[in-house]
């Protein structure tokens, strides 16, 4: 007895000091979507022949991995782990049997056992799943639908046993196509407003009192059209991640209406009034009617495109877009009353006050408006520069001065007015330089030439002896050559503006009324020079009015197409914008001013045009008038040289003659 209980604890003795199987030393905790390592190994090297290893759950007995006659045996693996856990087969042969177990889920909480055969010898530990670390974040469970200009909410909370502190990120974007548009970040702590995509700067906030309580929803304000989309907020926990997306629907707001309500009354009008002036014009000669239904053309439609405008700046928040376009519609009536002279209808009924609208002081006002929006750019652009705020604050009252001289451009002398333009867009130009803190070898060249130009302007103002500076022709080239060159560097300096095309075009404009305005100083002094010589008053106020002749036909559809054909385009491409834009979340015309003010061009350059041939006519009327001026006073005096003797004798009789008294 005694020898059979000492063979059975020397056998005993054998197997258990063998090898023993070591395995965790207290319970894991999983992120939930993770990966945790199983340990399983042992202390000593054991044989390869023979060996197995076998990975069950302890509740079920289901198998999750087996490793057999040297191979793994994924054939008999359960399916709820197949794909999900994975053996290194490398380190068997050091002793490690640990089993890798992926996309952890709630499910997989529960005890581990991993067994060892090799030969006679066996072994096994016990590990315990105790807990899944569990990072839920929810939202809405339908789409959001909010109206234009509204307030908004998206939903984003965390649910989870990890306290808000310990997050380290959440961020709202908005998906559009591959693209991911950051709308707000929250980090380590803190709300990351400048982290924000400018479109959404200053329009989100989380609610602060809320996110200690793991809500992270976002707050949306005064929602635009290009706001719709699907948002997502990604919350990220040390390993742990989870995310939820929001789809904003917006509804066609009562804004929107308004938008439309005014477009459709500036084509309406338009139309209507157009049509009223054929009319009266063909049945009436009552000029007081023409004149109420003129004034009606010019007013009633450009108010309504510019409330339009604005109610669209309102709702989009394009203020570079707003601010030019409402700033080109306000002034249209300028141009339009001072394109009124060329139309032969009111040619007769001229009134006084209509002198009064002229190019120039459209291009003043225009001007101020234009570079008061770079000036608010860079003002901002230049917040960490004092020096370059007072340069930039000096150079703008130096541009506000030029644009405001530039309503009083009408003198007699040209080369002045060509040295005020060349004196204007270098101090614009300069603004637009410290205002974007640009500084290249492009916008030197420039600025040296426009100097240049400037500076030989000058020496022609000083009347010195470079005498071919005094032709007007030659001053009128330099004006054209410093056109081209302004647009180079407004293009060279907003190239990186998002919207530099839409300012090109302004720019674009600016130059055409430039052109106009030249051109109509160059006439005025011209005119002016044949009307000192004549001596008769009537025909001295013939020739002012003679810059209002016209071509009948080509000067009724030019101003058609400005006051008429230009109403109903860019009103129908913002009824057109706005409209796809409700319903897409997405811009067709990525600027509205590529329209605007190219179609605006034509229009000006048309105006030029007839101008150009206005003057073409009075010059040419002018001379004859002057030629058969000279031919009737000729004819005077022959008439007087071939009087008859009584006339002479009467001459005597009074005691004088054609050669003085009579002796």
């Amino acid at each position: 007895m005694n020898l059979q209980m000492i063979i059975f604890v020397s056998a005993f003795l054998t197997i258990s000091e063998g090898f023993t199987v070591k395995g965790s030393s207290g319970p894991l905790v999983v992120p939930l979507g993770g990966s945790v390592l199983l340990p399983c190994s042992v202390d000593s090297l054991v044989s390869l022949k023979d060996l197995e290893v076998q990975w069950k759950r302890s509740d079920s007995q289901i198998l999750i991995h087996l490793y057999e006659d040297g191979d793994i045996r994924p054939e008999v693996q359960h399916e709820d782990y197949r794909d999900r856990a994975h053996f290194f087969t490398d380190n068997i042969k050091d002793g490690n049997f640990s089993l890798m177990l992926m996309n952890v889920t709630d499910k997989d909480k529960g005890q581990y056992t991993c067994t060892v055969h090799s030969g006679q010898e066996s072994g096994e530990t016990v590990l315990e799943i105790q807990d899944v670390e569990r990072l839920i974040v929810s939202g809405s469970d339908q789409s959001l639908s909010v109206n234009v200009g509204e307030d908004v909410t998206l939903n984003c909370s965390v649910d989870s046993h990890i306290p808000p502190e310990d997050i380290e990120e959440v961020s709202w974007k908005k998906i559009v196509k591959d693209e991911h548009i950051t709308v707000l970040l929250y980090e380590s702590n803190k709300t990351l407003l400048e982290s924000s995509d400018e479109r959404y700067r200053d329009r989100v906030e989380f609610f602060r009192d809320e996110i200690h309580r793991g809500n992270f929803s976002l707050r949306l304000k005064r929602v635009r059209s290009e706001d719709k989309g699907v948002y997502m907020c990604q919350v990220f926990a040390g390993q742990l991640s989870d995310n939820t997306t929001v789809t904003l629907e917006l509804g066609f707001s009562s804004l929107h209406i308004l938008v439309l309500i005014l477009c459709i009354s500036a084509c309406g009008s338009a139309l209507l009034l157009y049509c009223s002036l054929i009319y009266c014009r063909n049945n009436t000669d009552t000029s007081g009617t023409l004149w109420k239904l003129q004034i009606s053309l010019v007013v009633c439609p450009n108010i309504c495109v510019f409330s339009a405008f604005l109610l669209w700046g309102l709702i989009e928040g394009f203020v570079n877009e707003t601010v030019t376009c409402c700033a080109l519609y306000a002034l249209r009536p300028v141009m339009l009353f001072w394109a009124v002279r060329f139309l032969k209808y009111l040619q007769g009924s001229n009134k006084t006050w209509i002198r009064f609208f002229s190019v120039p002081r459209e291009l003043g006002l225009f001007s101020i408006i234009v570079y008061s929006v770079f000036f608010a750019y860079g003002w901002k652009y230049t917040a960490h520069s004092v020096v370059l705020r007072v340069l930039q604050g000096i150079l703008y009252g130096f541009v506000v001065l030029m644009s405001l001289s530039f309503m009083k451009a009408l003198t007699q002398n040209v080369p002045l007015i060509i040295l005020l333009f060349l004196l204007t867009s270098s101090f614009q130009e300069l603004q637009i330089v410290f205002s974007f803190a640009l500084l290249n070898l492009a916008i030197f060249v420039v600025t040296s030439v426009r100097l240049l130009l400037a500076l030989c302007v000058f020496l022609c103002q000083l009347h010195i002896k470079y005498k071919v500076l005094q032709k007007r022709w030659l001053l009128l080239i330099m004006m054209l050559l410093d056109i081209p060159l302004s647009i180079y560097l407004h293009l060279v300096a907003l190239e990186r503006e998002k919207d530099y095309m839409g300012w090109i075009s302004v720019i674009s404009f600016i130059q055409a009324l430039k052109m106009i305005v030249i051109f109509q100083c160059s006439a005025h002094v011209k005119l002016s020079g044949v009307q000192r010589q004549q001596d008769n008053a009537e025909q001295r106020r013939a020739s002012l009015d003679s810059t209002e002749m016209t071509l009948p036909l080509c000067s009724a559809v030019i101003y058609m197409f400005g006051a008429v054909g230009l109403v109903l385009l860019n009103s129908a491409a913002l009824m057109t914008e706005l409209v796809l834009k409700a319903r897409t979340g997405e811009r067709v015309m990525k600027d509205l001013r590529l329209i605007v003010f190219p179609s605006e061009c034509v229009f000006a350059l048309s105006l030029l045009v007839l101008q150009m041939h206005a003057f073409c006519d009075a010059h040419h009327d002018q001379n004859n008038f002057t030629q058969r001026d000279l031919e009737n006073t000729e004819a005077h005096e022959l008439e007087t040289l071939l009087a008859p003797d009584t006339g002479i004798s009467k001459a005597r009789h009074r005691g004088t003659g054609l050669l003085g008294p009579v002796p």
